[in-house]
């Protein structure tokens, strides 16, 4: 998944559980400021950032292994 279609999905759960970006910051212990550029998608959230966006959510973040035909 892109950074945009993450950005996306976060953005269109929180309103669809209709909270607002101040109340999941709040919920989440991340700053309004980084929730917001990130919502806009002028942030880069750390792995930390958004497992704490996703667990006050109901999501998940998952990460896949891509599939490697060779090494050199």
């Amino acid at each position: 998944m892109h950074l945009t279609e993450l950005i996306k999905t976060i953005k269109e759960r929180r309103e669809a559980l209709q909270v607002t970006q101040e109340g999941l910051a709040e919920l989440s212990g991340v700053g309004l400021r980084t929730l917001k550029q990130f919502e806009s998608g002028k942030g880069n959230p750390t792995l930390s950032t958004l497992h704490k966006l996703s667990d006050v959510l109901g999501m998940e973040i998952c990460l896949k292994i891509k599939n490697v035909t060779h090494f050199k």
